[in-house]
């Protein structure tokens, strides 16, 4: 795929990128197997492991967790009210949608306390081992996890076609939870609204977006701070992941958006 060898051109000290279907992937480029810090793409992975506990009965998505009024699904859908760092509370539970690597440390913990193992275990039964990564789950529950491109195209594979939770569950995954809400999505701004699914980003109309112009407004997923990015078009039936070695920043808002562009492009 031509698309990818973008990534040559990128002032980064190493880059990754890949595109994968439901069944495969259809190509990479740079090293599949070297894994980096995936910052907050490991929310999508937490995420996955709560839903697997929440169909296994481990945990229900509307019981209390986090901060008084807040439930699990406040804290994946970062409408708990706490804040990106901090223990206090900035507004009350479903108001704003505020973005928190707090609320998914807080879930880590509740996940591990009605599991009594660590966070980081239970992801490696729930998830990790059932796809056959070698992404290493511990560390902080929205910020810490390592993996590679070939994980993170596994995981791409598994949200295109689910295999690890039902197809109500995963429909929950990328529904809007708490409509209308509003907030700031780091690095981009204000949108009102922000939508949030459980765990993940979802496009919606947001213009620009770090998925690029020609993503359909279904696509879902996450980019993390220390240069990497998960998306997925559920309509194409298509996922893109890129993993660098350079902070987030003006390269990846206009580096990333024309790889994606070209990617589609290019599949047709």
């Amino acid at each position: 795929m031509e698309a990818l060898h973008q990534i040559d051109d990128w002032d980064v000290p190493f880059a990754a990128a890949g595109v994968t279907s439901a069944g495969a992937a259809v190509a990479t480029r740079g090293d599949a197997r070297r894994a980096v810090r995936l910052a907050s793409v490991s929310k999508p992975v937490a995420a996955l492991a709560v839903l697997v506990a929440a169909e296994e009965g481990v945990v229900d998505l509307d019981e209390p967790a986090g901060p008084p009024g807040a439930t699990v699904r406040h804290l994946l859908a970062h409408a708990s009210g706490l804040p990106f760092e901090g223990e206090a509370p900035i507004a009350p539970p479903g108001r704003r949608r505020i973005y928190s690597n707090e609320g998914f440390r807080v879930l880590g913990l509740h996940v591990a306390g009605r599991a009594e193992m660590a966070f980081g275990d239970y992801v490696r039964a729930a998830v990790v081992d059932p796809l056959g990564l070698a992404l290493d789950p511990n560390g902080h529950p929205g910020s810490g996890m390592h993996a590679s491109l070939d994980d993170i195209l596994a995981l791409g594979r598994e949200l295109i076609a689910p295999r690890l939770v039902a197809p109500e569950t995963h429909g929950e995954m990328v529904d809007v939870q708490f409509p209308g809400l509003d907030g700031v999505l780091p690095d981009y701004g204000r949108f009102s609204p922000l939508d949030w699914g459980l765990g993940v980003e979802l496009k919606g109309e947001k213009q620009p977006h770090w998925s690029g112009s020609l993503t359909s407004p279904r696509t879902f997923g996450h980019f993390g701070g220390s240069g990497t990015f998960l998306w997925v078009d559920p309509e194409r039936e298509v996922a893109c992941a890129v993993l660098t070695g350079r902070a987030f920043g003006e390269w990846a808002k206009e580096a990333w958006p024309r790889l994606s562009d070209a990617v589609l492009e290019e599949l047709g």
